[in-house]
Order: structure tokens, then sequence, then C-alpha cells
């Protein structure tokens, strides 16, 4: 080793030549004196002890105690060259060695510059992502503002036109549910008989009709025998007046056996709406924009959004509407889809009802 300080010979206070049992001896004796336990006031303790033990595992190993004795022979051997140079050649050498010293300097300051560049690059690149993602935060959430600004007097303006707006339409709002027993109805036994009878409430397409007949057991609450044939039937209307109208009759239709009821369990909550304004019978609520609707001509059921719906009583029901014209717009032929789809489910669903009735 270069620095006589760090000569594991010198640090253990013993010749070259010392032996394994000189060596063991050494460091016991110098490892208690500056032990940290001892020494505890001195803050280079620790250092001290660390150097002795490395200096005392070094010689003890045969392999580099050789290596080191063989070092520090050509350290001995160079100093005795170098003394024997004469001052210009000891000069030189040591210009020499100073050169060295401060190329390897100048190349560690320059990659240390190098390092220290790159990362200064990386942060910039950072820094600049982050300004770059909190700009475009600030212009989405000002964006955000200004839209808000814009649409909160739109909003305000139509917070009473919200209040008047009509529910959305169900796919039941106009299928009725039928009920009643084959014997008591025996000419209603097809779905084609059955929209035959209902036609004069207003225009129904057989073709949409779905109807299950089941046999039930005996209801001696109700009349029934055993084995009699229960009818259950939806009819599917294509105006919500001319649904309406039906269910409006139900007590006279009961009396002659038949129970008609609304498909989905209970009315329809645009009823509800429309009877809120009065245009379920009676005059209607003064408003800004009344509600338009289509007029019907004379003789004709009546249309999806009335300006009022007459009473219905046990009189008679008034005469079938005309045929309806050749061809379809595009809400009936919309709704002709909606209702096949809805009367293939609910067919479904009535058969499966029915059966489990049926086995209970």
């Amino acid at each position: 080793m270069e620095d006589p300080e760090q000569n594991p010979y010198d640090l253990l206070g013993i010749l070259q030549e010392a032996t394994e049992a000189e060596i063991r001896t050494a460091y016991r004796s110098r490892s208690l004196k500056v032990h940290p336990d001892r020494n505890r006031n001195d803050p280079n303790a620790a250092q001290k002890f660390h150097a002795l033990t490395t200096a005392s595992t070094l010689l003890l190993d045969p392999l580099r105690r050789l290596a080191l004795d063989a070092q520090l022979r050509l350290q001995a051997a160079k100093k005795q060259r170098f003394a024997s140079y004469d001052n210009k050649r000891k000069a030189m050498v040591s210009e020499l060695e100073e050169r060295e010293q401060e190329f390897k300097k100048a190349r560690m300051a320059k990659e240390q510059e190098r390092t220290a560049r790159e990362s200064e690059n990386v942060r910039i690149r950072e820094e600049g992502r982050r300004m770059r993602e909190q700009r475009e935060k600030e212009l989405e959430l000002q964006e955000l503002e200004r839209q808000c600004a814009r649409s909160k007097p739109e909003s305000n303006g139509n917070v009473e036109e919200d209040t008047l707006a009509p529910p959305p339409p169900g796919d039941l709002d106009t299928t009725i549910r039928v009920k009643y027993a084959l014997s008591s109805q025996p000419a209603l036994s097809t779905a084609f008989a059955l929209a035959v009878h209902f036609r004069r409430f207003g225009e129904i397409d057989e073709g949409t009709v779905v109807m299950s007949q089941k046999a039930k057991k005996s209801k001696k609450s109700k009349g029934l025998v055993d084995g009699e044939i229960m009818v259950t039937a939806l009819v599917p209307f294509n105006q919500l007046g001319a649904a309406f109208a039906v269910v409006s009759s139900a007590e006279s239709l009961k009396d002659r056996g038949i129970d008609v009821t609304w498909a989905g369990g209970s009315e329809p909550p645009i009823l509800g709406w429309l009877r809120d304004r009065g245009e379920l019978g009676g005059p209607a609520p003064k408003r800004a924009e009344p509600l338009q609707s289509k007029a019907t001509p004379e003789g004709t059921t009546f249309s999806s959004f009335p300006s009022s719906f007459p009473a219905f009583d046990d009189v008679a029901p008034p005469p079938p509407p005309p045929a309806a014209k050749a061809g379809m717009d595009y809400e009936s032929l919309t709704l002709l889809r909606m209702r096949e789809a809805e009367r293939a489910r609910l067919e479904k669903e009535i058969l499966e009802a029915e059966a489990a009735v049926y086995v209970l």
C-alpha cells in the first residue's frame, strides 16, 4: 500500500517477517486499546478498530499476504531507485505524475459535468411536461366554466318547461289485459275475434294480439266449474285513447264476464300527466304554451294526446272507425315492430305464469 499509515504491518506494529502467532498477539493487544467500548469519547475509535481488524484478516490469509509482501517489495525498490535519481529527473517524474493526476481529475470533472447536464435536461423536460399538463388542466377548467356560464341562463329559463315535460312513453301504454271464461264468451275464442270485438273502441292490429287458454280448477266463490277454460289475452291498441276507453268501460264489461285491466298492472304515467293538465275531461288549466294535439275527423278514434277525453259510461261504444289508409309512417312502423317484440315476450311470460298457476 502506498500510504505508510495503511501498511498492515505498521498498523499492528510488527515486522514483515512476523509469524501468525505474533500477528494474533499484536492484534489482540492493539484492538483492546482502540476498541470503541473503551474509547467512547474518541469519534475515530470505530474506524481504528476496523482498520486493525482488516489488517489482521489480510495478514492471516497466506495468499493475500504473499501479494502484499510483493507489493511492499516493489514499493521499496521504487523508492530506492527514485532516491538515486538526480534532481532533474525527479522533477520530470513528478511533473509527469502531476499531469497524469490533473488529466484524471479533468476527465472526472468532465464526466461529472456531463452527468449533471443530463440530469438538468431531464429535470427541465419533466418540469416542462408538468407545466404543460397543468396548463391543459387550467384551459379545460376555463372551458368548462364558460360552458356552464353559457348553459346556466338556458337551464334557468327551461325550469318551468322541464316541470311540464310529459313522462316517457312506455311499451305497454296502449295495451290492455283481458280475462274471461270461454264458456261465457264462446264467440271470442280466437285472437281475430277478440280484435274485432274490441275494434269498436279503436283500431287494433289483430296480428299483435296475444291469447292464452288454460283449464282452471274450480273456484266456488266465482261460480267456475272444474276444467273450465279461462282465456287471458293482451290487446294492443294503436292509440292511447282507445285503450283508456276500454279500461274506463271495465265495469260494464265485467258485468258481461270480461275482466279488463292495464297490461302493465297500473295506469300509464302519461294518463296521470294528462289528468293533471285537465286533458282527461273538464277545462284545461291556463298555460303559456298549450299542448298541441292533432285534430281527428269525426267518427275516428282519439289521438294519443287529445285535448280532452270524453267520459265513458255504460252507453254503447262508438261505431268502428273506417279502415286505415294504405301505407304506414315511420312512427307507426316503429310502434309495430316494438309491439311484435313485446308480444313475443308477453306471450312467453303469460304461458309461464299460467303454467305455474295450473301446477298449483
